[in-house]
């Protein structure tokens, strides 16, 4: 459904919050995974694939993700989510440029989607995640002041940005932060998002729990300029 501000709100492209959301409720036993390619048991530590079409992300063991490395495997049906994660310490973005990309909220995430040739938004939200309706001029200036987006793997690789500012913080903190990521470290914010947010702002569990995703993940994140 689109609502006059031009926000589609829904889960869209993103059901594997769903799978993630999951996670922790679970029996030892429920939890054990299955490479969703050849049914073989892996380790909670494994690699995704996504199925391009759909942009449905399905655990891999590691001969899989080994074969589908390269898009020829499948006829580019499906493409490994690659673990590569940058720090984008100096990333350019005025307020302007946030205002103009329409995100209502402090946290998004933005991809080149193969199936539909453009860039997408998405913002996660107690909802699950949300397309915002992204302007193309206003990606291509961001584009443009940091070339490094130019690198970003279709479908499987997003520029996540997080500009939150729950408890005050100033406008010059370190609650900016902007990562080059795979695209399932997006699923987790929504999956976090979406499983522990309460109320109308919250809650402060779910801002502890947003704050430990990005601190962790700037912990595994190699630091590189535009």
């Amino acid at each position: 459904m689109e609502t006059e501000s031009g926000i589609t709100r829904g889960t869209g492209p993103f059901p594997a919050w769903q799978r993630y959301a999951r996670q922790g409720r679970q029996s030892p036993a429920a939890e054990l995974e299955h490479c969703r390619l050849c049914a073989q048991p892996i380790p909670a530590e494994h690699r995704h694939v996504l199925e391009v079409a759909t942009q449905r992300i399905a655990c891999a063991c590691y001969p899989c993700s080994v074969l589908f490395q390269h898009d020829a495997a499948s006829a580019g049906r499906y493409r490994l989510v690659p673990d590569r994660r940058l720090a984008l310490v100096d990333f350019r973005m005025s307020d302007a440029q946030w205002e103009s990309l329409r995100i209502p909220v402090g946290m998004a995430y933005f991809f080149r989607s193969t199936p539909a040739g453009r860039v997408m938004a998405f913002y996660p939200s107690p909802l699950g995640a949300t397309e915002s309706l992204l302007e193309l001029e206003a990606w291509e200036a961001l584009e443009r002041d940091n070339p490094v987006l130019e690198t970003m793997t279709p479908d499987v690789e997003a520029l996540l940005v997080n500009r939150s500012n729950p408890g005050g913080a100033s406008a010059e903190s370190e609650a900016r932060q902007c990562f080059l990521v795979p695209v399932d470290d997006c699923y987790r914010l929504v999956a976090l998002l979406r499983t522990h947010w309460k109320g109308l702002s919250g809650g402060t569990e779910v801002w502890e729990r947003i704050d430990e995703f990005f601190a962790s993940l700037s912990d595994k994140a190699e630091r590189s300029a535009r």
